[in-house]
Formats: C-alpha cells, structure tokens, sequence
C-alpha cells in the first residue's frame, strides 16, 4: 500500500464514548467500534451468564434484553446502543429472590448441562412480557430461538407455561 493509498482509507476511532444502562446501572463506557455486545457483556463487563455460542446468532445463547425485546448480543455492535437498556440474565432476580422465570426453571428441571440456561431464561422473561404466547405450541415457536443440545425443551415449556399460568396467561392445550 502506497502513501497515497493510505491516505484515502477512512480511519476509525480507536474508542467511542457509549452509555448504557446495565442490569439497572448507568455504565460510561470507551468501546471499539467492533466490540460487540456480547463480547462487552462477558469480557470487558465480566457478566459472564450470557454466554457465547455459535456466534452468529443461530443458538440463542447469547439472549439479552436489550430495550425491552430480546435480542442476541453477538449480532449487535455495542456502539450502536448508546442510551439503551440491556438485562441479562444477572439482572433479573431482584433483593436475593428469583425471578419467576428463574424459580420455575429449577422447579421443572429446565437445564441439563445449563450452558443454554440463561439465553432460555432471559428469552423467556421477554416471551412472557410480550404476551403473545397463549399455547404449548405457541411457547415452543416464540421459543424456536434458543437452542438445546440437552434436549429440555418440555421441561422448559413447562416452567414457562407455568409462570404464563401465574401472571393470569390463559394457556390453550395445557394437557398437550
């Protein structure tokens, strides 16, 4: 590459100032322009619930909630969120207790290895929070995202339908 060349190469800046509200708590960050959330999450933030997995978004593991809608942080620059909310997983229980989602996952045994866990269970909270999910079947395709290798799937059906069933959710086909 010539002088010349370099010359008419846009540069990037090395950091840019972001701010982020994490789990409740402003964050004033510098960020490379290619960091992206999930990497800033568990790396720069050491919340490490949200984990990596395929990193192309194709598994879920990586599920926050990012403005109110689930989102999968390893398809998100961080720089591109300046002012928004992100929950993750270690943000849902609040003064010790679990949340809902959390205490209904233990109960039906939601988890096999766990490394699936917490993208399912953040995913969960925002499914139920959408209220679109009326059905079994309904839980299981707004669920589609979020991959198991373990196989729970009808142990973490369960645990949704449950808490749905708590928060009033009429539940079509419960005996399916």
């Amino acid at each position: 590459m010539t002088a010349h060349d370099a010359s008419l190469s846009p540069s990037l800046p090395d950091k840019v100032p972001v701010t982020l509200t994490i789990n409740g708590e402003s964050r004033w960050l510098d960020l490379t322009p290619w960091t992206t959330l999930l990497d800033l999450l568990r790396y720069d933030l050491k919340l490490t619930g949200t984990k990596k997995g395929c990193d192309h978004g194709q598994c879920g593991a990586c599920t926050v909630i990012l403005d109110g809608k689930r989102v999968n942080s390893c398809l998100v620059l961080a720089v591109t969120k300046d002012g928004s909310s992100v929950t993750t997983v270690e943000g849902l229980a609040q003064s010790g207790t679990l949340h809902p989602v959390q205490a209904a996952f233990i109960e039906h045994d939601a988890f096999q290895c766990g490394y699936c866990t917490p993208g399912q269970i953040v995913s969960a909270v925002a499914l139920i929070n959408e209220g679109r999910a009326r059905s079994r079947d309904e839980i299981r395709e707004y669920m589609s995202g979020n991959l198991c290798r373990c196989g729970a799937y009808p142990n973490i059906v369960d645990a949704i339908e449950q808490v749905l069933a708590e928060r009033g959710g009429a539940i079509r086909g419960a005996a399916e």
